[in-house]
């Protein structure tokens, strides 16, 4: 086993499985996690032996999405962070979910409790989600004036329709899983999502590895708008609000 801090990560044969680990704050991101889960996704990528990945939460919530107290107590860390790698395209916060997308292993997240905020749009960039009847999941960002920045965009519009989008992400409301699985946000809501992932990774594993990696790199560079261009726009369209919220300029978000 791998720990980093609070990212997990256990290679057992052909299966990477990857935790958030910092079940006290209910998996809230830091900026430090944010670069474990782009550094431990690169060491999969690596691995030509793994053939899936599992991706999940420790404690009670898979995640609470940015620990926004802990990352503000930082702001030059936050701005650093915030600029993109122009060799990449994103800049940290995007690359710590957009990196499961890069991987040619299909990745499978296991969501229960809270997914929010950022911790949603890790789970959206993983290629399928399965999540327990009381989980939770919300576009949180709209409450504290911001936009979806961390490749939400770019899922989302994949995933569902623009109206349930906007939906979602003007009032940053908490839906529950059957809602979810009604609009085709997660693949599916399972008693035991962890065992109906792992059947997923088996039956995948069966098939040609180099047809699976191919099979999403396909659809990821043919389905709609390229992701380069999307977090660019995303990047762009957050920055103003960051630095509005700065300055405390905006006195109608709560």
């Amino acid at each position: 086993m791998t720990v980093s801090h609070n990212v997990s990560l256990t290679i057992d044969g052909d299966r990477a499985h990857v935790a958030l680990d910092r079940p006290d704050k209910h998996n809230g991101l830091t900026i430090d996690m944010l670069n474990e889960l782009v550094r431990v996704a690169g060491v999969i990528g690596k691995r030509s032996d793994v053939r899936t990945v599992i991706l999940s939460g420790n404690g009670p919530s898979f995640s609470s999405g940015l620990d926004v107290a802990k990352a503000m107590g930082n702001p030059l860390d936050v701005v650093r962070n915030f600029v993109p790698l122009p060799w990449r395209g994103t800049n940290t916060f995007q690359e710590a979910c957009w990196a499961w997308r890069r991987l040619p292993q299909p990745v499978i997240a296991v969501v229960h409790g809270r997914c929010y905020g950022g911790g949603l749009q890790l789970a959206l960039a993983a290629d399928f989600r399965f999540v327990t009847p009381d989980s939770e999941f919300s576009v949180m960002e709209a409450k504290h004036g911001l936009i979806p920045d961390m490749t939400g965009a770019a899922t989302l519009s994949r995933l569902i329709g623009i109206d349930q989008a906007l939906l979602l992400t003007m009032t940053a409301d908490p839906v529950d899983a059957a809602y979810a699985e009604r609009i085709g946000l997660v693949t599916a809501v399972s008693a035991d999502p962890r065992a109906a992932a792992e059947q997923l990774a088996d039956r995948i594993t069966a098939r040609s590895p180099h047809a699976v990696a191919a099979a999403k790199k396909l659809f990821d560079r043919t389905w709609q708008t390229s992701a380069r261009r999307t977090l660019s726009i995303e990047r762009a369209t957050q920055l103003p609000l960051i630095v509005r919220q700065a300055l405390g300029r905006d006195r109608n978000a709560k």
